[in-house]
């Protein structure tokens, strides 16, 4: 039977259909909007963009002693080079030296593998992965993780639920239950601190984590990309520090610590590869995959000892702490005192979740949108999405404000996220008053 083609009149099949059978799980919302929002800029809207964890593009500036490090390896012509497949070793061993001075865990440098960016190292984790061997995420999600694991079983991405109640920990009852009765999740992922709720978790919380993987003889996978954004008192636990003896991998990168978004340069912490013979054959997969490319990029890898070995780092890491936190602080002293929404003030990373409560949103509820085009065209848009998507489109239509919807995170909470990162004081204070005299008005209206 020939298959229905979509497209340009006359159009054939190919003999064999080509597409991967998850290739539609491949959704990234905190993207995606952003040709919603263009498409308002076109028609004379002023576009304020808050989708996105990108701190150049909100201005932050990069100490100048870092950029003099990176310029002096521009001039170097070994940084031009071909490196190790799983990353330079010297850097590999600076990385282990960090690693094995957090806790009673030790690596070697063959326990670092380094990628072109975190998303290159999620790609390969769920790429090479069995199809029929599932890892179990938070919900909210972070796009890159959900989709890429989505994406490899050609099925909705799992989920746990963290709980907004609780300061967005995980529920561990949810979390256990489902991995028990559900035998094809080999594996649980969780973000620390997490985006997009800014949540930093315990040590009593991981340690329930780690033991449930222990106990049905699963591996973990934990981002700790924000790992040195920590504040508000809280105390970052890595993987390493709880991990025992169960197989996990924990993901690290430079871009949003120097940061340098724009490097693509992560690697992953490998735990008890020689203890588990089909995790060792599994990390072996990622690296001869990684073989097939060669190697990652080579300059931002050779910056990171030189970087974050100067004693001026931590330094620049404590400033930076202070800052996301006096904002977090901003910005849940405003949104706190709107009726209708919860938020939980962030204690990690540079993100807020703003939660709608329930039933207090609906499909009759708008905003006044003056430019006529962009009112048209936000009421076309609006037709089928779920309410809180709702409510994005119209705040872009009528403020120009670009925010990503909760439910674009796999989750089925309403509430939309935004960023703690605009360095111009008056633009941020302007930005979260417009929102939040936004949601008043929108909850309002109908």
């Amino acid at each position: 039977m020939a298959r229905i083609l979509c497209g340009e009149k006359g159009s054939k099949a190919m003999r064999r259909n080509i597409e991967h059978v998850g290739w539609g799980k491949l959704t990234y919302e905190i993207r995606a909007i952003v040709a919603v929002a263009q498409e308002l800029m076109n028609m004379g809207v002023d576009i304020t963009w808050e989708n996105i964890g990108d701190p150049i593009e909100k201005g932050e500036k990069i100490p100048q002693w870092i950029k003099d490090i990176i310029i002096k390896l521009v001039s170097d012509d070994t940084t031009y080079g071909y490196v190790a497949t799983q990353g330079v070793l010297e850097t590999r061993e600076f990385i282990a030296e960090r690693v094995n001075k957090r806790g009673s865990y030790q690596v070697t440098a063959n326990d670092i593998i380094f990628f072109n960016g975190l998303g290159d190292a999620v790609a390969k984790i769920f790429g090479f992965l069995r199809r029929e061997a599932r890892v179990i995420g938070p919900s909210p999600a972070y796009s890159t993780h959900s989709s890429a694991e989505a994406a490899h079983s050609g099925y909705e991405h799992l989920t746990y639920n963290l709980d907004p109640e609780n300061d967005w920990m995980p529920d561990i009852e949810d979390l256990e239950n489902k991995v028990k009765y559900n035998d094809s999740i080999a594996g649980i992922l969780y973000i620390n601190p997490d985006n997009p709720t800014g949540a930093v978790y315990p040590r009593s919380v991981l340690e329930k984590i780690v033991d449930i993987a222990k106990r049905y003889q699963i591996f973990i996978v934990s981002d700790e990309i924000y790992a040195n954004i920590v504040y508000n008192g809280c105390k970052m636990v890595h993987l390493s520090e709880v991990i025992r003896d169960v197989p996990g991998m924990a993901l690290h990168g430079i871009s949003k610590e120097y940061p340098w978004p724009g490097s693509r340069c992560g690697w992953i912490e490998v735990f008890n590869q020689d203890r588990n013979y089909d995790f060792h054959r599994y990390i072996k997969s990622l690296i001869n995959a990684k073989m097939l490319e060669v190697c990652s990029t080579s300059l931002p890898q050779y910056s990171i000892p030189l970087i974050m070995g100067d004693p001026r780092y931590a330094e620049h890491l404590d400033k930076r702490k202070k800052t996301f936190e006096y904002r977090a602080q901003e910005a849940w002293e405003i949104f706190s005192k709107v009726d209708g929404i919860h938020v939980v003030k962030p204690k990690g990373a540079f993100y807020m979740s703003v939660l709608f409560k329930d039933d207090i949103l609906n499909e009759n509820q708008t905003l006044p949108i003056e430019n006529s085009m962009a009112k048209e065209y936000v009421e076309a848009k609006v037709k089928n999405v779920e309410i809180d998507k709702r409510f994005v489109y119209y705040l872009l239509g009528s403020k120009g404000i670009c925010v990503v919807p909760l439910t674009g995170f796999c989750c089925t909470r309403k509430g939309f996220r935004i960023t703690l990162l605009e360095t111009d004081d008056e633009k941020r204070k302007w930005t979260w008053k417009t929102i939040t005299d936004s949601i008043r008005t929108y909850l309002s209206s109908a």
